[in-house]
C-alpha cells in the first residue's frame, strides 16, 4: 500500500449524504453554532482545531496551519504541542509538509501511514502514523490547511473524510464571517479616531471640517504614515501631552 496518496474533489460528488445518519447532522448542526459564536477569526479557528477531534473519526490531534507561496509556513491554531512539532516539522525553516503542496489544487491530502517507507519523517518520528490534511482557504499568495492526527496506520477513512469535507466548509463560513465582523468593527474604530483627530486639528488649526480633514491627509501622505496611524498619534498626543502634540497644517 502507498504511503500517501492524493484524494480529488471529483471521488466525493456524494457529499451531502450523511454517512453516520441524522446523528452526523446535528453534531455538524452543534458545530457550527460554536463556530459562528466565536468573535474573532484567532477564536474560531481555536474552537474549529478542537472541534475536529471531536468530530473527525479517527482523530486524535489537530492544528491549522497557514502556508504562504515560497513555504513560509505559520502555526495558527493547535489541541496540543506533538501539533506544533508535525506541522513546523524542520527547526527554524518553518516550512510545511510537503504533501501540503498538492493543497494548492486538491481539497484533500491523506497519509495512510508515515512509517510506510521506513520512517524518518517528522510524523513518525513523533509517534503520528496517520494524517488528513484538508483545505480551508486558498489563493494566490496563502493557503490555510486544516490537519488531523492518529497514532495508529488507516485511521481516516473515506467517511472520515467526507466528514471532514463537510466540516471545513462550515469552518470556512464561519471565519469568512468573523473575519467580515473584524472588519467592519475595525473600520468603525477607524472612523471614529479619524473623527476625534479631525476635530482636534479644527480646534488646534481654528480650520472647518474639510479643511482638518485635508490637513490630516496631506501629513499622512507626507509622513508616509498610515491615516489611522496618524489620527492616534494626534487623539494620543492630544490627551496625554497637554493637548499639544503634532502641527499639520
Amino acid at each position: 500500500m502507498p504511503k500517501r496518496f492524493v484524494v480529488a474533489a471529483s471521488e466525493f460528488t456524494d457529499l451531502p449524504r450523511f454517512p453516520a445518519g441524522f446523528e452526523l447532522a446535528e453534531a455538524l448542526t452543534a458545530a457550527a453554532r460554536q463556530l459562528h459564536e466565536t468573535g474573532t477569526p484567532d477564536d474560531t479557528l481555536t474552537t474549529a482545531a478542537a472541534l475536529a477531534v471531536r468530530l473527525l473519526p479517527g482523530a486524535e490531534h489537530a492544528g491549522i496551519s497557514e502556508i504562504q507561496r515560497g513555504r513560509r509556513l505559520r502555526t495558527l491554531a493547535w489541541t496540543d504541542e506533538v501539533v506544533r512539532f508535525a506541522t513546523e516539522h524542520r527547526a527554524g525553516a518553518r516550512e510545511p509538509h510537503p504533501d501540503w503542496d498538492h493543497l494548492w489544487t486538491t481539497p484533500v491530502v491523506r497519509i495512510d501511514d508515515s512509517e510506510a517507507d521506513g520512517g524518518g519523517n517528522a510524523l513518525a518520528d513523533l509517534g503520528l502514523r496517520s494524517a488528513l490534511s484538508l483545505r480551508l482557504r486558498a489563493d494566490r499568495r496563502r493557503l490555510t490547511v486544516l490537519t488531523a492526527y492518529a497514532r495508529k496506520p488507516q485511521a481516516f477513512d473515506d467517511d472520515a473524510t467526507r466528514v471532514g469535507r463537510l466540516f471545513t466548509a462550515h469552518v470556512s463560513l464561519a471565519l469568512d464571517s468573523a473575519t467580515v465582523r473584524e472588519q467592519l468593527t475595525e473600520a468603525m474604530r477607524t472612523r471614529d479616531l479619524i473623527g476625534q483627530a479631525t476635530g482636534i486639528l479644527m480646534e488646534r488649526l481654528d480650520i472647518d471640517a474639510s479643511g482638518a480633514f485635508d490637513s490630516l491627509v496631506k501629513a499622512s501622505q507626507r509622513e508616509n504614515v498610515k491615516l489611522r496611524d496618524l489620527a492616534r498619534r494626534i487623539v494620543d498626543a492630544n490627551t496625554g501631552a497637554g493637548g499639544r502634540g503634532v502641527s499639520e497644517r
